[in-house]
């Protein structure tokens, strides 16, 4: 075990301060929303970040550790080329679903969400909240973008579509907040329960007196705005406290000598809503990359007939699947890497 001195945990804690600063995001989805004869190209962000602390799994000498299927009948550690996806039917009894098959049955990709139905806010219930976007305008749809958030806002009413995103066809919900649009997505009906699938008890009937009390109680202790300290995780402030003190002392802090020198992870801290000022402004950030077409056209390419064994040698197992799945070579799914690259070699 490899114990880091105190000057340079210092140095390390510096670094980490450093790749704290705010960066840019990039848009998460990008397409059009249609509503009527409009059409509003928009970007979609998310609107949370990850945990703000997170432990990795690491042996006593500090070399990180990854996961593995393993065969609970022969207790033997699999490949992903022994893996195939089952649906379960009965014990022990499954019904095979192959790569070729769940592609078959994918939504058709399109970025469009069509707005063809509009519903009070009052009548969406909290608990089919998923997760939660922003939409951001392009800066030649301002105008537009602004309208219609104006309008559902004014309305309260939410725009409920579907839309493609990799490969999944979502349930969203647009709706309007001091001029911006946000989106979230919906869980369907089947995976929300009922009260009387929780089997809660019936209702009783309420003591008068009891119920002035508390209404007088919540009265006494409501506020006019959600104060956002009362959102701060504790616990992982405790957490990082204890690190940074440890940090700093040396105190059971592991590097591993195998493990080679990596460059800092990238900060989740962004600064979204300054994106979503320049945008609603006109300004295009130049930091934010925008794939054109031609670029796209490009990443969409199939290989290039009479591609050489020495390009197909570079590629991984899920570049080679890539370019199988683009070709529609059939049994991909089963082939291992030399397999995939024979197989591309022989389509060039």
């Amino acid at each position: 075990m490899a114990r880091k001195k105190p000057q340079k945990a210092e140095n390390k804690a510096e670094e980490k301060d450093e790749a704290q600063e705010p960066h840019q995001p990039r848009p998460f989805w990008s397409g059009i929303i249609v509503f009527g004869l409009v059409s509003l190209p928009v970007s979609l962000f998310p609107a949370n970040r990850g945990k703000s602390l997170s432990l990795n799994m690491v042996d006593e000498e500090g070399n990180p550790l990854r996961r593995q299927y393993v065969c609970e009948k022969e207790d033997k550690a699999l490949t992903r080329d022994d893996i195939v996806r089952g649906y379960p039917v009965d014990k022990d009894q499954f019904v095979v679903v192959e790569d070729e098959e769940l592609e078959a049955l994918a939504p058709e990709k399109t970025r469009e969400i069509d707005l063809g139905r509009f519903v009070p806010l009052a009548e969406i219930n909290p608990v089919f909240f998923e997760r939660g976007y922003f939409l951001a305008p392009d800066s030649d749809t301002n105008k537009a973008y602004r309208l219609l958030a104006r309008s559902m806002e004014e309305e309260q009413r939410a725009g409920i579509a579907t839309f493609v995103m990799r490969d999944r066809e979502y349930l969203i919900a647009i709706m309007a907040e001091r001029g911006i649009l946000r989106a979230e997505t919906l869980r369907f009906h089947d995976e929300i329960r009922s009260p009387d699938q929780v089997g809660l008890p019936e209702k009783p009937a309420a003591d008068k007196q009891v119920a002035k009390e508390l209404r007088r109680a919540i009265k006494d202790l409501s506020k006019d705005k959600l104060d956002p300290d009362v959102l701060q995780e504790e616990q992982a402030a405790r957490l990082q406290k204890l690190i940074a003190r440890k940090l700093k002392s040396g105190k059971d802090v592991l590097e591993s000598e195998q493990a080679p020198e990596e460059a800092a992870p990238e900060s989740n801290v962004v600064d979204l809503m300054q994106v979503l000022k320049d945008r609603l402004k006109g300004k295009m950030n130049d930091k934010e990359p925008r794939e054109t077409s031609k670029t796209s056209r490009q990443r969409g390419k199939k290989p290039k007939s009479g591609t050489d064994s020495s390009t197909m040698e570079d590629l991984s197992r899920d570049e080679l699947y890539a370019q199988a799945q683009k070709q529609r070579i059939p049994g991909r799914s089963k082939m291992t890497k030399d397999q995939l690259r024979d197989a591309l070699q022989q389509t060039g």
